[in-house]
């Protein structure tokens, strides 16, 4: 009757944080990534074949168990799909940082700009450095030129490119300085301006469809065509002077005298969207082509149709890989700078060689506090990658690391939805090639409110069974004492 007593005792004490377990597991139905407590029980010691009650063995984390993915309207949110927790930094007073990790994805950018956790821990990954350093967007850089992003199994960049206002700065060449040296007028600057924009544009294009070529820089054309031995075909207003370029036509009628009729004649080509024309005083006319890589078809260099001068051309040579984003950068500063405008390209990149190494920082998502805009943009996570949108321009600021355990129900609970490693987990390790990180999505809670109800009925009935145990072996135990009386 003793023995009874105890295992009725041993019953009220499990069934208790039984029900502790499932009640929490109830209570937690809505939160975010959340991992069902599953409690198990051990029979205990034997005597003689009769039990001695019931102990709780183990209380786990169903930590291998996916919660459903259910979509946000919160930019900030993060959902893992697969193994991985998200890894937080938590600052101590005395400066270190604890690592903490976490199923829970619903992040906030906070006040001083990084992105953290709804108890104001920040959340880890790779920060992207930006070039040239320190400098911003401002409101003088309204015109948008380009924003390519850029990945690989080696890097993430994205390449953003504004100019001032080109069509307000733009004049005409001074015509009396610039005659018949590169001298362009208006509408020409702009024209050279389009030009070279979708020059650059396209080779972004090429750069991020093949971004692990070799870098190489592209060349210009250049044409020369020396008119120097020929020039005595020029004499009155029935001579002319002809080119032919990419099929089309260009002549200049004798004006006034053959150096006047050659500067208006290099004029007229210089005009042409892409090309850049001068000529000097012995008559050797140079064009040069304003786009690197690109042909120019230049024959027929004539006079008086009878009289055909040879041309001396350099080809274009197209580069590769960033070496020839560069060279139409170059080219596009040089025409926005002959419009009075000014160029500014920020190449945001993020390495990830050795990002297995989990060397992790906090990560700052404020373009101002970045030093990239003083806008504040909006916020978009796309399978981990953090950008920043302003406008037309889309910033690299950070990409979301995510850790895996070789033993996950190792972890130790902390409650805040937060886990710890033990030496029963074992280190973190890089999961980035285990999971998807799902943006403006959260991972549900795994915690049924039907399996837990169910559960909390069936140890309810167990500890009123273990009860009532108690209260017969009482009563018995109070008749054997009366008999022996």
């Amino acid at each position: 009757m003793i023995s009874a007593l105890w295992n009725g005792i041993s019953g009220l004490n499990t069934f208790e944080k039984a029900i502790n377990v499932e009640s929490n597991n109830a209570t937690n139905v809505n939160t975010v990534g959340y991992k069902e407590d599953v409690v198990t029980f051990e029979d205990m010691m034997y005597q003689n074949r009769y039990g001695k009650g019931v102990n709780v063995q183990n209380v786990t984390k169903a930590m291998s168990q996916q919660g459903g993915i259910k979509f946000t309207s919160d930019t900030y949110d993060v959902a893992i799909e697969g193994k991985g927790y998200f890894i937080i930094g938590d600052t101590k007073q005395d400066g270190t940082v604890q690592n903490y990790y976490t199923r829970a994805g619903n992040f906030k950018m906070a006040p001083d700009g990084f992105l953290k956790t709804q108890n104001d821990m920040n959340v880890l990954g790779l920060s992207s450095v930006s070039t040239p350093a320190n400098t911003s967007f401002t409101d003088n850089y309204s015109r948008t030129i380009a924003s390519q992003t850029v990945n690989n199994i080696n890097f993430l960049e994205t390449i953003n490119a504004k100019s001032t206002d080109y069509t307000l700065s733009a004049t005409d060449d001074i015509f009396a300085d610039t005659t018949g040296n590169n001298y362009k007028t208006k509408s020409a600057k702009l024209s050279d301006v389009d030009a070279l924009i979708a020059d650059y544009k396209s080779k972004l294009d090429l750069y991020a469809s093949n971004s692990t070529l070799a870098s190489t820089a592209s060349t210009s054309q250049m044409t020369t065509v020396d008119y120097s031995n020929y020039l005595t075909g020029l004499v009155n207003e029935n001579d002319v002077i002809n080119i032919t370029i990419n099929g089309n036509v260009y002549k200049q009628q004798f004006d006034t005298d053959i150096q006047t009729t050659l500067k208006k004649f290099s004029d007229k080509i210089s005009n042409i969207q892409g090309l850049s024309s001068s000529i000097d005083g012995s008559g050797k006319l140079t064009i040069n082509s304003l786009i690197p890589g690109k042909e120019v078809k230049i024959d027929l260099a004539e006079i008086n149709k009878n009289l055909v001068v040879p041309l001396n051309v350099t080809e274009a040579k197209l580069g590769t890989g960033k070496g020839a984003v560069d060279s139409s950068k170059a080219a596009l500063e040089s025409v926005l700078g002959n419009a009075g405008a000014q160029l500014l390209e920020v190449d945001s990149k993020i390495d990830l060689t050795g990002q297995e190494n989990l060397n992790l920082n906090n990560m700052q998502l404020s373009l101002s506090n970045l030093k990239l805009s003083n806008s504040i943009g909006d916020v978009v996570i796309e399978d981990g990658i953090v950008y920043v949108k302003d406008g037309e321009n889309k910033f690299l600021v950070g990409k979301i690391q995510t850790a895996a355990f070789t033993n996950e129900q190792g972890l130790s609970p902390e409650g805040g939805n937060l886990y710890s490693a033990t030496s029963e987990s074992g280190s973190a390790k890089y999961a980035g090639k285990l999971n998807k990180l799902v943006g403006s999505a959260l991972e549900q809670s795994k915690s049924n409110l039907g399996n837990s109800l169910t559960a909390l009925l069936i140890y309810q009935k167990a500890f009123e069974a273990n009860s009532k145990s108690i209260t017969t072996s009482d009563d018995l135990l109070k008749t054997a004492i009366e008999l022996k009386k």
